[in-house]
């Protein structure tokens, strides 16, 4: 069993790579260095320069390589070192891998995964960042946010066999980076196994746009995502010794987003709760709001809470970052008043 984020993504691509030939990685030091993380140690050696290359610092020139690699028949893997730096690559993610199907009339596919690690750990404004909603806000690309080693091995296998351009979002506290303040545990080492869960060796998928249920419960909803799954969980065990049944639920995909398995679960708890670590404004909690109050507002008992990031660039100061993103704190303080 892969315990690790790290190496249930490893595993998925040497298991993509093994099963076809046309895989291939290319980013900023994923050959010599191993990549952000290591996620790809070893894999220059196993598979050599011409599946795993290094490229110069210009994100916009790996994700344009990656798309008329994609176009010309590769299943091309790019790895941008953050997703803040992914806005040096917009027009070629937004403007081109997006929309080129479409505009070709489906002559041309392209099967493309852009990988990268997000979220606040210590690095300051430029490294810190949740950038997911930027890219939900664009019709023509997939997004995966794994929150365990279990769906992230699933959900890149599934995204390398699509044939539309994925983005896979990362969180680098779920890779087993320490946390600010220089704890001698990592988050993960403090992470519930039962939640954290293992990836298994052998094959297997996880479709795209399917959301778990985390956590059964039957006083109120919290839908999370990412590392904020993990928070969620915390939460609601606090919450169960003052007696609420909060049920958790992780969407795994954002686009496309499991809108039924949310409603499903609001309609039998009457109450919501959204938590996301990007920007509260025009965020991923926005738009899941959104979409309840269209689709069930009838059943809700309470109005929705959000819980997300304030409306500031990260602070690098730990004590400053950790007032900046939301906790588990301002997840429980959410469910008690949407049970007011």
């Amino acid at each position: 069993m892969l315990k690790k984020i790290v190496d249930a993504l490893r595993q998925a691509i040497i298991e993509e790579m093994e099963r076809d030939p046309n895989v291939a990685l290319l980013g900023e030091d994923i050959a010599v260095f191993n990549g952000s993380y290591r996620v790809t140690e070893g894999l220059y050696e196993k598979y050599g320069e011409r599946r795993v290359r290094d490229t110069p610092i210009s994100e916009a020139a790996i994700v344009g390589a990656a798309i008329g690699a994609a176009m010309t028949g590769l299943r091309p893997v790019a790895e941008i070192q953050f997703n803040d730096f992914m806005t040096c690559a917009m027009d070629q993610i937004c403007n081109q891998a997006a929309k080129i199907r479409l505009m070709m009339g489906g002559q041309v596919t392209v099967p493309l995964v852009i990988r990268a690690p997000y979220g606040a750990t210590g690095r300051a404004a430029q490294h810190s960042q949740s950038l997911e909603a930027w890219f939900m806000h664009t019709p023509g690309l997939k997004i995966i946010m794994p929150a365990t080693p279990y769906d992230a091995k699933g959900l890149l296998k599934s995204a390398i066999r699509d044939d539309n351009p994925v983005l896979c979002f990362e969180h680098k506290l779920l890779y087993g980076a320490t946390s600010p303040g220089g704890k001698a545990k990592t988050v993960v080492d403090e992470l519930d196994a039962s939640v954290f869960t293992p990836a298994p060796e052998e094959e297997y998928l996880i479709p795209l746009g399917e959301a778990r249920i985390v956590r059964k419960g039957s006083d109120v909803t919290v839908i999370a995502t990412g590392y904020m799954v993990h928070k969620a969980c915390d939460a609601a065990d606090a919450l169960s010794g003052e007696g609420l049944s909060v049920e958790v639920i992780d969407p795994r995909t954002l686009a496309p987003f499991d809108i039924d398995t949310l409603l499903e679960s609001v309609r039998k708890t009457g109450r919501l709760v959204v938590a996301s670590e990007d920007v509260l404004t025009c965020g991923v909690s926005s738009e899941i709001a959104a979409l309840v109050c269209e689709k069930a507002f009838s059943y809700l008992k309470a109005p929705i809470a959000r819980v997300a990031a304030y409306p500031s660039p990260v602070p690098f100061a730990p004590a400053c970052e950790a007032d900046a993103i939301p906790d588990r704190s301002m997840i429980e303080d959410a469910v008690r008043r949407v049970m007011g």
